[in-house]
């Protein structure tokens, strides 16, 4: 959100305030698919279903260290600018976010191909970064990157949220299904032999046959599944072109 200066009048704070608290629950609606952005006011909100997935970048507080800012800028734009695409290259991905080095998206998920189409986000990263790795090589950096990856299903709440009358506003997703991504991203790659990809047992159950055959029941968290999986078609272009 960007600012617009607008002086705070407490008086007018407390009447928001107690509004807001006593708005009623039946504002809040229970739907199998999130709606668009445009339906939403400051006063209603709506649950349904949905997928997180959230991408982060393994020991980022070391790069400094190995790279000046200019470098350093030049490599997140090129790391968040994929992910950004990767994660918009979807109609039904509802809200896509950066938090410094780690991007996350939340997706529309009311049948069970939209979950593996996450995953498809999910893998797809994972080669990206295969290849952006190669690409520092050949422009001289010397530091990999290496990332977390996290994928969560369940319930959320979409609100509005900001300062009604500013045009300062945001949506916001309540629920445990971007925390629970961001916390298995955080996992996905934080030991030697601990895959990328995590995903949590609800998202895993939703996949296709097939893809949850790709992940196994992690190690470390008997909660949830991981492994080591690519997009068959970048991982085939890299064999071609990065070796």
């Amino acid at each position: 959100m960007d600012s617009n200066h607008k002086e705070y009048d407490f008086k007018a704070s407390a009447l928001r305030i107690g509004e807001y608290l006593t708005g009623t629950s039946g504002s809040y609606e229970e739907v199998n698919s999130l709606p668009d952005r445009d339906r939403l006011t400051y006063s209603n909100g709506f649950y349904a279903n949905c997928a997180a997935i959230f991408v982060d970048i393994r020991d980022s507080s070391k790069l400094p260290s190995h790279y000046k800012r200019p470098r350093l800028a030049r490599l997140y734009r090129a790391y968040l600018s994929e992910l950004v695409a990767i994660f918009n290259g979807y109609a039904k991905t509802r809200e896509i976010n950066i938090a410094g080095d780690a991007a996350w998206a939340v997706v529309n998920t009311p049948n069970k191909p939209d979950v593996d189409r996450v995953f498809w986000m999910a893998y797809t990263a994972n080669s990206m970064v295969k290849i952006l790795n190669y690409k520092m090589v050949k422009a001289g950096y010397e530091t990999p990157v290496r990332i977390g990856i996290g994928a969560s299903w369940g319930r959320a709440l979409m609100i509005k949220a900001g300062y009604n009358g500013s045009g300062i506003q945001d949506i916001v997703y309540m629920g445990d299904v971007v925390n629970d991504a961001a916390k298995l991203a955080a996992h996905g790659s934080s030991q030697l032999n601990v895959p990328p990809i995590v995903a949590s047992e609800d998202f895993h159950f939703n996949l296709s046959d097939d893809n949850q055959k790709l992940l196994s029941q992690d190690r470390y968290r008997l909660s949830c599944y991981s492994g080591e999986v690519g997009n068959a078609a970048m991982e085939e272009w890299y064999e071609e072109n990065c070796r």
